[in-house]
């Protein structure tokens, strides 16, 4: 269709960098003119960019190229040893690799899990979790949430339940109360926001969100961390090595 040819060209020179962040898109009318195209035809193929997240519309400046800086994550390194003397939280550390500074605000609550979570961590009915949500930044930018879940009689009385940060992170925690974690299995999945997370990540309309759930193992096989992070997908790459040598 022809609305797809324009989007198609004005997406080759985006990735290209031809339009980089920032830059203004043609006016309607001028993209018109260009491509023989009816109005209709170019706001089409600017909706289609809009909801790939590449480009917004703003009042003033009409349609620019977004700021796409993905955080590269490399989920397969959260439990290597880091190295630095100081051990920081994994999050944090990936981040201030990349040279951008990381931040979050952390609510820490007693829940009784939904199933899905219950499950993974294979609670008996009745049992409670103890659950650090954290809405995470990079640069000042909100960029992605993570709810971590652990079994409440095995962190009640740990730094896990209690309020504040944890510098050396959750996961060093449970190593120091013999539970660390030697094994994990991930599952991703993509969907579209709800409102809550639009709005707390501050999203760009029709941006898919990638959902991250890590099931960590201690070495008798028993679940003790149950992790759930949405992804802005324009604001993150998962990126996986695997090396047979």
């Amino acid at each position: 269709m022809l609305y797809q040819l324009v989007a198609s060209e004005l997406r080759r020179a985006i990735y290209s960098g031809a339009l980089g962040p920032g830059s203004q898109l043609p006016t309607e009318a001028q993209l018109m003119e260009d491509h023989g195209v009816s109005r209709n035809t170019v706001r089409l193929a600017l909706g289609e960019l809009v909801n790939e997240g590449l480009v917004t519309r703003t009042p003033r400046r009409g349609t620019v190229v977004r700021d796409r800086r993905p955080l590269l994550m490399y989920p397969q390194r959260e439990l290597e040893p880091q190295p630095t003397d100081e051990v920081r939280e994994a999050f944090a550390f990936a981040v201030s690799q990349e040279g951008r500074e990381p931040s979050q605000l952390i609510e820490v609550l007693t829940v009784s899990p939904v199933e899905e979570i219950a499950s993974r961590l294979e609670l008996a009915e009745g049992e409670l979790a103890v659950v650090r949500r954290r809405l995470r930044f990079v640069d000042g930018q909100p960029y992605n949430t993570n709810d971590s879940y652990f079994p409440r009689e095995l962190v009640a009385d740990t730094e896990i339940a209690r309020p504040g940060d944890i510098a050396r992170g959750a996961n060093r925690v449970l190593e120091e109360v013999g539970h660390g974690q030697v094994r994990v299995v991930d599952d991703i999945w993509a969907r579209m926001p709800n409102q809550e997370e639009a709005e707390r990540l501050q999203m760009e309309s029709g941006t898919p969100v990638m959902v991250y759930l890590r099931v960590g193992y201690d070495r008798d096989d028993v679940p003790v961390r149950v992790a759930v992070s949405v992804l802005p997908a324009d604001k993150h790459l998962i990126r996986y090595e695997l090396d047979r040598r």
